[in-house]
């Protein structure tokens, strides 16, 4: 049966047994809120509830006390609220309703509801309970409620709704905790823009992807879904996962995550340690490919080696990580424990091997002995201090012996 909004009386009176009449203020609070109500006939039969109930054989109180509260339950009831060229814009139905006057607020049992968007579902409610509110403009449930997106298969689990049609906008509150085949978060607060498929997390934010295996932390995360982007406008931070275990960790003041590609792009202050082999890749901008397992930047990079205390600075480089090779591009420094140092224009890390094999411009220099040598060429363990310099197309290696200083 199809309810339109009809004018109400301010007051509506029930007859109950014993001739007593009784006058609640239903259609006031109906008109105010706008409520299409569906209201079956158990009405008729007389299922109307209120707190103040008179007994069969008693006389009518005029006085009424200040603390008691007005309640009136209906049953199979349906709210609805439609645009201006008629179509729906939240449609609310419930098994059991009741309506305090004093709270002027109605509570809503087992209640389901459906929020539309140029008249198609964009949302499912559920809940089982849940107190509503509505001005026409906005839809306000609170309670246990799980939201489900029927198109992307996106299910949403907090405290508290709001439904902004006219803005686009659907905001969960309070313990926020987010499912989809892709992604798993938890946050205190979810605003989602149906139309843009996209949707904010903020508050304590933590999103798990299960392919890659991957948890990222920060303040406030934005996930496009349908480009299937994570992006961190906040610092945040990102654990990679091999068997449960974390293998790799970045961080930044910033990051974009495409969890199709599985590459993330790290910017500000970026950061990746790895676990084996147990590196740390400093830059200011960084892509992260987890599929490859590579990282690559065109920007200064700072590889520090934590067991054998070896950094290298390049103005690029990239690792790829399972053949433990580093290529470095660009006035690339290497630094040992003893600060003896490599410089040269190119240089090829073998981390497995310890081993450094450098082009152009190459100079070598260490302190103990003091000793240069200048080349086009070097290869050799910078740690035992074994490096072999050679001149190249004929150039000759420039060997400077330093000379200790006398006491």
């Amino acid at each position: 049966m199809k309810y339109q909004q009809t004018p109400f009386r301010k007051n509506a009176s029930l007859n109950q047994q014993g001739g007593i009449q009784k006058t609640f203020p239903l259609f006031c609070f109906l008109s105010k809120y706008g409520f299409y109500l569906a209201i079956n006939l158990v009405l008729v039969l007389g299922l109307v509830a209120c707190t103040n109930k008179v007994p069969r054989n008693s006389q009518p109180n005029n006085t009424s006390s200040p603390n008691q509260e007005s309640n009136l339950t209906f049953f199979d009831v349906t709210l609805e609220q439609a645009d201006e060229d008629g179509r729906p814009v939240w449609r609310v139905k419930a098994k059991q309703a009741q309506y305090t006057k004093e709270k002027q607020i109605g509570e809503a049992k087992s209640p389901y509801g459906e929020l539309y968007q140029d008249g198609k579902i964009v949302y499912q409610v559920t809940a089982e309970k849940a107190d509503i509110e509505q001005d026409g403009k906005q839809l306000f449930l609170r309670g246990k409620i799980v939201a489900t997106d029927p198109v992307n298969g996106i299910v949403l689990r907090g405290n508290e709704l709001e439904w902004r049609p006219q803005e686009d906008l659907l905001i969960m509150r309070n313990q926020i905790n987010g499912n989809h085949k892709q992604l798993q978060a938890v946050a205190q607060e979810a605003k989602v823009k149906t139309r843009e498929q996209r949707m904010e997390l903020s508050g304590g934010v933590v999103a798990k992807s299960v392919d890659p295996q991957t948890q990222m932390r920060t303040e406030h995360l934005i996930w496009q879904i349908k480009e299937e982007k994570l992006i961190g406008d906040r610092p945040v931070q990102i654990d990679r996962y091999k068997n449960n275990q974390i293998s790799d960790r970045a961080r930044g003041n910033a990051a974009e995550f495409n969890l199709k590609t599985q590459v993330a792009f790290l910017q500000k202050n970026a950061q990746i340690e790895l676990l084996e082999p147990p590196m740390q890749i400093a830059s200011n901008s960084m892509i992260w490919n987890m599929k490859a397992e590579n990282v690559i930047t065109n920007s200064p990079i700072r590889i520090f080696h934590k067991v054998e205390k070896l950094t290298v600075t390049a103005n690029q480089g990239e690792m790829k990580i399972p053949q433990k090779i580093a290529y470095l591009t660009g006035n690339v420094n290497a630094i040992g424990q003893r600060r003896q140092t490599l410089n040269a224009q190119k240089m090829t890390w073998y981390l497995e091997k310890k081993l450094l094999e450098a082009q152009g411009n190459v100079a070598y220099q260490q302190a103990n002995p003091p000793v240069n040598f200048k080349g086009e060429k070097a290869v050799g363990n910078l740690q035992t201090e074994n490096i072999v310099v050679s001149g190249g197309s004929g150039n000759r290696v420039v060997t400077e012996i330093i000379p200790r200083s006398r006491e």
